[in-house]
């Protein structure tokens, strides 16, 4: 079986990549081998089935880095040195228990004095360890201590055990550079101010003085951070002033909180290391410093989106748009529910739960979820489409395929229309965005285009001038646009002479361009009656045959 899936997953924890982002590429990753399975045919005889090395449990967990490190914290705040020394890798094979015990204490001491070491979730938990921190393979570095104002690194030493298998111990390199008890440096600032008893007295591995000591440091590093972040504030205030004025100010105010968390953070980690808290104290509280960093860069994200949400409304409602407002609170709603996720993801892989199956069911339930939300979703798209392409907007009216009506809604599932029955019609969206949609509110003018019909006896002279004066009524007319504008005789039909009249009444209202329309009617009906014949009206003819027997039948034509 290949390793390469698990160092992989063992990298994720160290990547600032998304998890989703490397769920995607593990499947990549896997589907070359499952195609190259199944075009290979082997037979029962030449299977061979290739078992994963199998090694007795390690009764001290030593199998692990991970396990190592947790192993050896709790010898040492049990006060256990002779266990703790199972977990030193002695340089001499000459070195007794006793010398074992002494080398544990003594690296205790070094770690309690200045060190940084990760979290105990992110130390691997694979027996061959991290491959990816460029290392040899028998090393994982762990974290630096300082001794002498010089760093040294906290190292891992992958060894065989009796039994075989991986056997992970503190390395010789490091146990090396740890001061003997004669050179260790004098007591830390905490060790300084703290009374006897509360030295003497260990509440779960540490001196009862070392959690007061952390908790007022707590308590310090977040006044500092207020103070900090107050006074950047007040003096980003002072030399700009439209940082008084939104939306500058809601941006500053966003930052104010999570950055003062994460800086209260900062400095709880640096002054516990400087004052010497106890290692052991520090190690156990370790997650809870990354928590707090996650949640502030959280926080911060979630006030960012509330502000640009604000921002985005009163844009909206400045322009009218209502439909947009729905838009933007959804979509504030779905980035706060995608932090809350991964918030939750991120601080369970942080205290050292195995989220991998977590996420595959996610993205199998998420799947199943669109599916079944499949009508749900496209009209969300839909609405998405109406609001950014804008082909309508509350007020207009339009016509959608058969339904004609004046918008008085976009929402996020559907489109209202008031139509001229007074009767609401309610348009899925992604039906709506899907249709045919002529929108009558950008109309810049109306088309005036009449035919009129003239009786047969009318003569020529007649006709040209009934042609000459709808010609000066058009062009006389001041909102009549003169270039488009014509009359002319189109046709000879059975029962008429047709004439056509088009032209554009300059006009977007509806109500000004019933009126013209009117007047030019009534001037064109006097020019056609006092001009020519008049208009050809539809007659009925009765034909009466020879026999006497009348026979009616209905025609257009002209008296």
């Amino acid at each position: 079986m290949s390793l390469a899936p698990i160092r992989l997953l063992n990298s994720i924890k160290h990547s600032k990549i998304p998890y989703l982002f490397w769920l995607a590429v593990l499947l990549l990753f896997a589907l070359p081998g499952v195609t190259r399975a199944q075009e290979v045919e082997v037979t029962e005889q030449d299977t061979v089935v290739a078992e994963a090395p199998t090694w007795p449990e390690d009764s001290l967990g030593r199998r692990t880095p991970r396990g190592t490190i947790s192993g050896f914290i709790k010898a040492v705040a049990d006060g256990d040195y002779t266990r703790a020394a199972f977990y030193l890798n002695l340089a001499s094979p000459n070195d007794t228990i006793q010398d074992g015990a002494a080398m544990a204490q003594a690296l205790q001491r070094m770690l309690d004095q200045r060190s940084k070491t990760l979290p105990r979730s992110w130390i691997s938990n694979l027996p061959e360890g991290d491959l990816e921190d460029n290392l040899p393979q028998n090393l994982e570095r762990i974290g630096t201590a300082t001794v002498d104002e010089r760093n040294v690194d906290i190292l891992l030493e992958k060894t065989e055990g009796p039994a075989g298998g991986p056997i992970w111990l503190i390395a010789a390199e490091t146990l090396s550079k740890v001061p003997l008890q004669e050179e260790v440096p004098a007591e830390t600032v905490v060790e300084k101010t703290l009374p006897d008893f509360l030295e003497e007295n260990r509440w779960g591995g540490a001196p009862a003085g070392h959690w007061l000591g952390l908790l007022l440091i707590g308590i310090v590093s977040y006044l500092l951070a207020w103070g900090i972040i107050s006074g950047l504030i007040y003096l980003i205030g002072y030399i700009w002033r439209k940082t008084r004025n939104e939306p500058t100010y809601g941006f500053i105010s966003a930052f104010s909180l999570p950055v003062r968390l994460y800086l209260a953070a900062v400095l709880l980690v640096y002054l516990s290391q400087r004052l010497g808290i106890s290692f052991v104290l520090r190690q156990q509280f370790s997650e809870l410093t990354i928590i707090i960093g996650l949640i502030a860069v959280l926080l911060l994200l979630w006030r960012l989106v509330d502000v640009i949400t604000s921002f985005s409304k009163r844009r909206l409602v400045d322009r009218h748009n209502m439909a947009g407002i729905s838009i933007v609170l959804f979509l504030q709603r779905g980035a706060k529910i995608a932090l809350v996720i991964f918030g939750v993801i991120f601080i369970l892989s942080t205290l050292g739960f195995d989220v991998t199956t977590g996420l595959a069911a996610l993205g199998i339930g998420g799947i199943a979820l669109a599916l079944g939300a499949q009508k749900t979703v496209e009209n969300f798209v839909g609405s998405v489409t109406l609001i950014a392409d804008q082909p309508i907007r509350v007020g207009d009216y339009c016509k959608v395929g058969d339904t004609s009506g004046t918008v008085e809604q976009i929402g996020m599932r559907s489109t209202r229309l008031r139509t001229t029955e007074r009767t609401i019609v309610t348009i899925p969206n992604g039906d709506f965005s899907s249709q045919k949609i002529e929108n009558f509110a950008h109309r810049d003018r109306f088309l005036f285009s009449p035919t009129l019909r003239l009786r047969y006896d009318t003569t020529p002279p007649q006709i040209q001038a009934v042609l000459r004066s709808l010609r000066e009524t058009l062009s006389g007319h001041p909102k009549i646009e003169k270039t488009s504008a014509r009359v002319r005789l189109i046709e000879i039909t059975a029962d008429a002479l047709k004439v056509e009249v088009f032209s554009y009444i300059l006009t977007s209202d509806f109500n000004e361009h019933l009126e013209i329309k009117e007047g030019l009617l009534i001037t064109m009906m006097d020019a056609v009656n006092s001009k020519g014949k008049g208009f050809a009206l539809p007659v009925q003819q009765l034909l009466v045959s020879n026999n006497g027997a009348g026979i009616e039948e209905k025609k257009e034509t002209s008296p």
